[in-house]
């Protein structure tokens, strides 16, 4: 397996060799899948309002023996106006018992964050200080993204984008710059309605590990989540991953499957 394909060094992350499937233990994978998931090579890891018994441990004890070797992102708690989000990067360094952020992102903007002036200058002034390597948002709405990527001191975007929502590749991927932001990509099932055979559909049906090797094919996507329930569903997406990127004849099912998903 081309080592490439497996691997990347980031603009968002610039110093660290990361594995291209990170980490989210929103839906319960437990401590003994995350460490299996680290003695793999997984080193980029999400944390979050949930999900954090299972990873909690593995990461502080990562965090504080190869810190070099490991990236965290993590959310604002308040990312709504800057007292917020300087506050979020503090308890989150807290949390963690670290002394940086890898990536530090205002959440589901236009929901749950605004990028506004204040939060702009407080996440401006954070990685500045050092405190935050890189800074980000997660977003939905794709025209406003292609927006920040465009014209904005984003070092990351974490965007939906998957077989049945290709959108990013109309609405983002064109107006990114070539040095930023990185993209980071979630929702790569479409929370499981790609691993559902829809009505009238008779060919194969994608299974998860089929998912991510949909988003990291992409030219554009640097990194993609997953979020597995338990450590035999991580070792089958890591297993999948390591089959490469698509073929044409897998790339033209895909996107025809999710085609026919989205209705």
């Amino acid at each position: 397996m081309d080592d490439a394909w497996l691997y990347r060094t980031s603009n968002a992350l610039p110093d660290k060799r990361i594995f291209r499937l990170g980490l989210a233990a929103n839906y319960g994978i437990d401590e003994d899948g995350v460490r299996a998931a680290m003695d793999r090579g997984v080193n980029l890891f999400l944390w979050t309002f949930r999900g954090k018994k299972g990873l909690g441990s593995p990461l502080r004890d990562a965090l504080a023996g190869r810190r070099d070797k490991v990236a965290v992102a993590g959310f604002a708690s308040l990312g709504w106006f800057g007292w917020g989000a300087r506050r979020g990067a503090e308890k989150l360094l807290r949390e963690l018992g670290t002394d940086y952020l890898d990536v530090y992102m205002l959440g589901w903007l236009g929901v749950g964050s605004a990028w506004t002036s204040a939060t702009e200058r407080e996440i401006l002034h954070l990685r500045e200080s050092g405190k935050v390597r890189a800074i980000g948002v997660s977003i939905h709405d794709r025209p406003r993204a292609g927006e920040l990527a465009a014209s904005s001191p984003l070092d990351l975007l974490m965007i939906r984008y998957n077989a049945a929502h290709p959108g990013a590749e109309r609405d983002i991927f064109p107006k990114k710059r070539p040095d930023k932001p990185s993209i980071l990509a979630y929702t790569a099932t479409a929370w499981r309605r790609l691993l559902k055979r829809p009505k009238g559909w008779d060919g194969p049906v994608m299974s998860a590990g089929d998912c991510y090797r949909f988003q990291l094919s992409s030219p554009h996507v640097d990194f993609a989540l997953t979020g597995p329930a338990s450590r035999a569903e991580l070792e089958q997406n890591l297993d999948a991953i390591a089959k490469g990127p698509l073929s044409e004849d897998e790339q033209k099912w895909m996107r025809e499957f999710g085609q026919a998903v989205h209705g």
